[in-house]
């Protein structure tokens, strides 16, 4: 007997606002599948708003009405039965945040949880995150997000340290992250990897994803230190303009690009990670996985 279901994520990030469907297989005597059917991406960027002025734009709150509208079209054209939307740090930090989860809720008929770093850690390691990973091995989990990025250290299978800062690439990109946060996060990573001989680093998001594709590397195998230095170096080489024209970068990549490989960079230094490691996960898989299998609650459609 085999049944299959649709379910959907709604990732609102600070740079872009996402929407996942998955189908999800069920067969009997078979591990259940999960299918992505499709994928949305919105660049809103959210960030811009509100790390410099505290509060979403009456032109982004529209803009974001609009997409929710839309997504809820979509949703309903799939024929999604369940749905869960994640706002993470642009939306926490907004004064105007809850009226706007309130306004959408009321036109778009879309309910949004706001959720705080812990909550968008736990969720991202519902992922098939254990099936990239080694159990005799160690790593550093490293999700950049656009507010925020997310750190978890994985020894012989298990989360042993967690840790959310206030650093992403929109943040960096309108230069609002001070000093103290980088030391207190080199801080942080060299105190929870020193004990450990050997660390790779697992890295999530768009950007590193989009790294790991120009890189032409098949699956499973990693970028090094050495590549990711000099990718990161050739973009500074090039300007904006360039990265679009000659990089064929989306222009909405083509800046937080090199924030990001920055991080990335900075978080492989300071464990000594030479290799990092793409398994193209994130937020939104994280929440499928979670509402199929009910930690997280969600909505019926």
């Amino acid at each position: 007997m085999l049944t299959i279901k649709k379910y959907a994520a709604i990732d609102i990030g600070s740079n872009a606002v996402r929407l996942l469907i998955s189908s999800i297989i069920e067969q009997k005597g078979q591990p259940v599948k999960f299918k992505k059917t499709s994928l949305v991406r919105v660049p809103i960027r959210l960030g811009a708003d509100v790390f410099l002025n505290g509060e979403v734009s009456e032109e982004n709150k529209q803009r974001m009405l609009d997409t929710m509208v839309a997504f809820k079209l979509l949703m309903k054209s799939h024929k999604v039965v369940t749905y869960k939307a994640c706002a993470t740090s642009a939306m926490r930090e907004a004064d105007n945040g809850k009226a706007l989860v309130k306004l959408i809720s009321k036109k778009a008929a879309i309910d949004i949880d706001i959720i705080n770093g812990e909550e968008e850690a736990a969720i991202i390691a519902a992922t098939d995150l254990h099936s990239y990973i080694k159990e005799d091995k160690t790593y550093l989990y490293v999700d950049v997000g656009g507010g925020s990025t997310e750190f978890s250290v994985i020894h012989l299978g298990n989360t042993v340290a967690s840790k959310s800062f206030k650093i992403g690439t929109v943040r960096l990109l309108n230069d609002i992250v001070k000093k103290d946060i980088w030391i207190e996060l080199e801080d942080w990573i060299k105190a929870n990897t020193k004990t450990y001989d050997t660390i790779d680093l697992i890295g999530s998001g768009g950007n590193i994803n989009k790294i790991f594709k120009i890189s032409g590397k098949s699956i499973g195998k990693p970028l090094t230190y050495f590549y990711l230095t000099s990718y990161y170096n050739k973009l500074q080489t090039y300007s904006y303009e360039e990265r679009i024209t000659e990089l064929e970068l989306n222009q909405d990549r083509a800046d937080v690009i090199i924030p990001a490989t920055r991080i990335y960079l900075s978080a492989m230094k300071w464990s000594g990670a030479k290799d990092i490691y793409v398994p193209k996960i994130g937020l939104s898989d994280g929440i499928i996985k979670s509402v199929y299998f009910n930690t997280v609650s969600s909505i019926n459609l």
